[in-house]
């Protein structure tokens, strides 16, 4: 019954993104919108972190089965890639620096 709560939180919080997204109109996934927000109730202390754990943890221990979908995505748009994979390489690049750097940043933050 544990695993049922669990899953229950997680997956309020992904439609309480999704809901949120419909509702505002904003350009940013409902998915990307539940992941703030559960991220907020657990830096917050609305839920604790016991509560969602176990969950978590089989998530992030499986996450490389998330990729094979967007894995076969990619590989559907191959003439998109091949005609522009220039610009589509920098910006990999690009983004790939930029979170390194801001996640660089905020963890020295976080231990000092």
């Amino acid at each position: 019954m544990n695993l049922i709560k669990q899953v229950a939180i997680i997956l309020g919080f992904w439609f309480a993104g999704e809901l949120l997204s419909y509702i505002t109109k904003i350009p940013i996934p409902g998915s990307i919108l539940g992941m703030l927000l559960i991220v907020l109730a657990l830096e917050f202390k609305i839920i604790k972190p016991t509560r969602v754990k176990l969950v978590a943890n089989f998530l992030l221990n499986n996450m490389a089965m998330f990729f094979i979908p967007a894995g076969v995505g990619i590989m559907c748009h191959f003439k998109i890639l091949k005609q522009e994979w220039l610009p589509i390489s920098v910006a990999i690049v690009i983004s790939a620096l930029l979170v390194l750097t801001v996640v660089g940043k905020l963890m020295e933050r976080k231990n000092d």
